[in-house]
């Protein structure tokens, strides 16, 4: 697997050079001066926010400045996306996985019924989400099962889906380069992938057996995405697990630099907070919603252009309250097992769902609020026209 010299190297080399403790001091020591002074580099709009400037505003100080934060993540975002909400739906295709994720209801240790849908299935799945609304935006969604879904396997998947829909993202194991290279060929547009946390130490506490317990491996895997030619790259960390103002400082800096090296790409960023799994696992750090608020802004602030995404996992009126604050994509109507929505509705869940509204009642609440829903947002047709005029 790393005998490939194009899947060596990346941020993981990087992230050795930020210690976590330090980071961690680091955070706790600002004061309210050190944020006035970031809100007002911000406000000017003069240059791009550093991660260390990132840092100030994640900190337990800015937490009294949330007005002052929300009132930029508002400005900044009609700025670049107008009144816009893009939406999209996961598809589970599979929750057979190897790893033995402590947190997880797909835990390869957890004796429940597992399932695969073959493409007859993954089609019916297709036909039944496109029922529900005129969803164009796919998540394609898998437990971590390389000898059964692997790269064929989605590319099956993907050729199955795409007359159902103009913008398919996969979120599955990490892959190599030549293979995430093969994906896109065969219509792939994004890619999601969680790093959970970056705390190389506690992350094999986690991650105790399987191929997410290599820690490189995984954090590499956006190189990889990067040097594939993926069109977007989702990130994020899972909330619950270590210091989620620190996890978040490092995946500021973690997109930092991956927007230099891969500057093509357009990325997202996904703040999931843990919900109930069949694991029984419970959270050892809980974010409030006052808190998930300024990480939301924060990384507005940050960075004008990211795609910011929230799941089915939070609230309705949590959700609709944020998405005029700096949320720009949400899914609406999820099932997060394997054949939820045509085949087998009663399979293992990987996570509790919270907002479980109809997409018909999802609309409704974002134009009740002013903003369009968008059920199709990309196609090559974009690339190919921009391409044509830098030439």
């Amino acid at each position: 697997m790393h005998n490939d010299p194009a899947d060596r190297g990346g941020f993981a080399d990087i992230i050795s050079r930020y210690d976590w403790n330090e980071t961690t001091a680091a955070i706790a020591g600002f004061t309210a001066t050190d944020v006035e002074r970031v809100l007002g580099v911000a406000q000017s709009d003069s240059r791009q926010l550093t991660a260390d400037e990132l840092m100030v505003l994640l900190s337990p100080a800015a937490a009294d400045y949330l007005e002052e934060m929300a009132e930029l993540s508002r400005r900044f975002t009609l700025e670049k996306f107008g009144r816009t909400i893009s939406l999209y739906i996961p598809m589970y295709v599979s929750n057979l996985c190897a790893n033995a994720c402590v947190y997880c209801g797909f835990n390869h240790g957890n004796a429940l019924a597992r399932n695969v849908l073959d493409m007859k299935q993954v089609e019916d799945e297709c036909k039944a989400i496109k029922a529900l609304g005129p969803f164009e935006n796919l998540l394609i969604v898998s437990g971590e099962f390389p000898a059964v879904c692997g790269t064929e396997y989605f590319a099956d998947v993907l050729r199955t889906a795409r007359p159902y829909f103009h913008n398919l993202t996969i979120e599955v194991q990490p892959m190599r380069t030549a293979q995430y290279r093969r994906l896109v060929e065969e219509g792939l547009n994004g890619v999601v992938c969680f790093q959970e946390t970056y705390h190389r130490e506690r992350y094999k506490v986690y991650h105790p057996r399987g191929m997410k317990s290599l820690y490189e491996w995984r954090l590499n895997g956006f190189d990889r995405m990067g040097r594939a030619g993926v069109h977007k790259i989702g990130m994020g960390v899972l909330i619950g697990l270590e210091d989620w103002r620190t996890d978040l400082t490092m995946l500021g800096r973690h997109l930092r630099y991956l927007q230099k090296e891969y500057w093509r790409t357009r990325f997202s960023v996904n703040f999931p907070r843990m919900c109930p799994s069949e694991s029984g696992f419970q959270p050892n750090t809980v974010m409030t919603d006052r808190e998930l608020a300024q990480v939301t802004f924060a990384f507005r602030i940050f960075d004008h252009d990211i795609d910011i995404s929230y799941s089915t996992r939070e609230k309705p009126l949590f959700r609709d309250n944020m998405m005029t604050l700096g949320v720009t994509s949400m899914s609406a109507g999820s099932q997060t097992e394997p054949g939820g929505y045509a085949t087998s509705p009663e399979a293992l869940e990987q996570f509790e769902v919270t907002d479980s509204r109809s997409p018909r009642d999802v609309t409704e609440s974002i134009r009740a609020h002013g903003y369009d829903p968008v059920w199709k947002d990309w196609d090559a047709v974009f690339d190919t026209a921009q391409q044509h005029s830098v030439l």
